[in-house]
């Protein structure tokens, strides 16, 4: 399991299905105080009486899913649910037809004949037609309600775990909200369909093969007749819509996916909109972004409002010719008065499934460009991918190598070229240099955040891209500058990286980066809830629980982007004072900003224009008057407060 808390300006990793701890979130924010004793008999009743839940299935890998995407492939996930569905609607097309069938017979067999019994009968069968058309139609409904929760379901779950196999690299590219949008949005679209979308599709096409072949056995001049006036126009209709809703759906998920994006941007931008006075402008650029939505929901409407009333004015001009053509042949004897009903109203439910099938292909073509945007993000692969024959890094003493590692984040602006740096176990190296240098690039090539371009990263002498994911994040733990913490308890925040973390590894974590204060304080201990993002606690107490996760987690290697940069001086002596005790005997990679971290390490790197320009001794490089002398006079000169390492 990673152990990173938020990435270095990534996006934070997210919370286990089985978080632990006493209380729960309630929607309102206040925490769960547990059932009332008067409640305990009914809930212990109710629980009694529902089945065992199956245990999770779901395994993660890093390895790409390479499965296709299609409907056929998410149906043919639960092939006995599918069945019954699928025998629902074949049953519930053909009983809808009964109905003109029976009406013909009564008329013929029973009011024309005069014929008591037969027109009796006629009636009941009619009511028991209706009655297992209800019954069949219940059974469809639950059951596509079913397929529908299941493949949604499968989905998510499927799309969520490449989420968390795609490197940052991905998350730097796309925005938030259109990520957010894949899971929702498109999800949805998916869903609305297969619950009652596409089996009303299903038995509408059904009904208009079975009329087909009814009005045949009728009589098939008449039918081939009335057909001919009415398929042909129909068909070249659907074909201009289809068309024409292929371009205007897929821009309508693109309006949908900038329109999340821009909302979920400013809902994490509130506060620097609101110090800066521009919600005005916020909001005219969110009239922009909705304002492209509506344009493209108005193209399908028209495009809509084209194909309904069109395929409308066809049934109906079939509908007439066939009442002239018949009505000629019952008055020469060449067809009953029931045979022209049951005509008229076969024919009526062969145009009547036109109308629903217009909506029906919307949600359609909605769901088909989902489908689209879904496969092109499961279709993404990791930039950093996990070897199918990697190999489990040993337990590592923590020797570092840099073999003429080159990168950039754009392959034309090289962050970094041709560098060479060794680690000894248990070192401390500190990154200094301007911003924008490549020190924190170096930092995440250790992490295997990314890829070196050229050269190689080794730990103990292995290539970081020869071994597992899961066993090297086992050993580099990492502290970003600011982290992240989750909705739930204090305890789990912790224990993040090690759920099975026992309460006295905590309590060590705890204690040794001083946060047994903000634990005593607090109203239920280790079990209080934090509040999203950690907003319930100071900057510093956020930095210090970082430091306790990895502290929980024992790695070998700590990255650690500096943590004091953003913090006032009293929070920055206890996270300095925890970062000291986090490094004993670890080796370690400091990327410093501020120079009285560099002060303190065994060793420190001067990186810009690409490389390394100075390695050595805080005191060895201010003697040698060079880059990092220059650097450190200047700083020096600029800093008022004493270095909180100074006695």
């Amino acid at each position: 399991m990673s152990m990173f808390g938020g990435g270095f300006g990534g996006p934070g990793g997210a919370m286990p299905g089985g978080m632990s701890g006493a209380r729960r979130d309630r929607p309102g924010g206040a925490p769960f105080a547990g059932i009332p004793a008067e409640l305990a008999a009914g809930v212990a009743r109710l629980e009694s009486s529902e089945p065992p839940l199956d245990p999770p299935r779901e395994t993660f890998h890093q390895q790409p899913d390479n499965r296709r995407l299609t409907l056929g492939t998410l149906l043919a996930n639960r092939p006995a649910v599918l069945v019954t569905a699928a025998v629902a609607v074949l049953a519930e097309a053909l009983l809808l037809q009964a109905g003109p069938l029976l009406v013909q017979i009564g008329i013929d067999h029973g009011i024309v004949a005069r014929d008591v019994p037969v027109l009796v009968l006629s009636a009941v069968a009619f009511l028991a037609a209706v009655g297992l058309t209800a019954f069949a139609s219940g059974v469809r409904i639950r059951q596509s309600g079913r397929l529908a929760a299941y493949v949604t379901r499968d989905l998510r779950v499927r799309v969520f775990k490449h989420l968390q196999r795609l490197s940052l690299d991905f998350y730097t590219r796309e925005k938030a909200g259109v990520t957010m949008t894949r899971m929702t949005s498109d999800v949805e679209a998916i869903q609305q369909l297969l619950q009652d979308g596409f089996a009303q599709f299903l038995i509408q096409g059904l009904t208009m093969i079975v009329v087909t072949v009814v009005l045949v056995h009728y009589d098939a001049e008449l039918a081939a007749i009335t057909l001919l006036l009415v398929v042909p126009p129909l068909a070249a209709l659907s074909i201009w819509f289809r068309k024409a809703a292929d371009q205007g759906y897929e821009r309508q998920r693109d309006a949908i996916a900038g329109l999340f994006s821009h909302l979920s941007e400013s809902l994490y931008g509130v506060r620097v909109i609101t110090a800066h006075n521009q919600q005005q402008r916020s909001v005219a650029e969110h009239r922009e972004v909705v304002g492209a939505y509506r344009d493209a929901n108005d193209h399908t409407g028209r495009i809509s409002a084209v194909y309904g009333p069109g395929s409308s004015v066809i049934g109906l001009l079939g509908l007439a010719a066939l009442l002239l053509i018949g009505g000629r042949m019952v008055l020469r004897g060449e067809l009953t008065i029931g045979e022209l009903t049951a005509f008229v109203l076969y024919i009526n439910a062969f145009f009547q499934p036109v109308q629903q099938l217009v909506q029906l292909y919307t949600n359609y073509q909605q769901a088909r460009a989902a489908l689209g945007k879904l496969r092109g993000l499961l279709g993404t692969a990791p930039s950093v991918p996990e070897r199918i024959d990697a190999l489990a890094l040993p337990p590592a003493s923590g020797g570092i190598e840099l073999r003429n590692v080159s990168f950039g984040y754009d392959p034309e602006r090289p962050v970094l070229r041709d560098v060479t740096l060794r680690i000894a176990p248990g070192e401390t190296i500190a990154c200094v240099g301007p911003t924008g240098a490549g020190k924190s690039t170096l930092a995440k090539l250790v992490a295997r955040l990314y890829d070196p371009d050229r050269g190689a990263v080794l730990i103990d002498g292995h290539d970081l891209r020869d071994v597992t994911l899961d066993s090297l994040h086992r050993q580099v733990g990492v502290v970003p500058q600011e982290p992240f913490l989750f909705a739930g308890t204090l305890r789990d925040n912790i224990a993040f990286a090690r759920p099975d973390a026992s309460d006295d590894e905590v309590s060590a974590a705890v204690d040794a980066v001083g946060l047994r204060d903000l634990v005593d304080r607090s109203p239920d201990g280790l079990d209080t809830i934090l509040h999203e993002r950690g907003q319930s606690v100071s900057s510093g107490e956020r930095q210090l629980i970082a430091l306790a996760r990895v502290f929980v987690a024992a790695p070998r290697v700590v990255v650690l982007d500096e943590a004091t940069s953003s913090l006032d001086l009293r929070s920055e002596l206890r996270v300095e004072a925890a970062v000291q005790r986090l490094l004993e005997g670890r080796t370690a990679i400091l990327v410093a900003h501020r120079l009285s971290t560099a002060r303190r390490a065994d060793r420190v790197i001067v990186v810009d224009n690409g490389g390394i320009l100075e390695s050595g001794h805080h005191d060895d490089l201010v003697a040698r008057g060079g880059r990092y002398a220059t650097m450190y006079a200047t700083w020096e000169s600029h800093t008022t407060t004493p270095d909180p390492g100074t006695p």
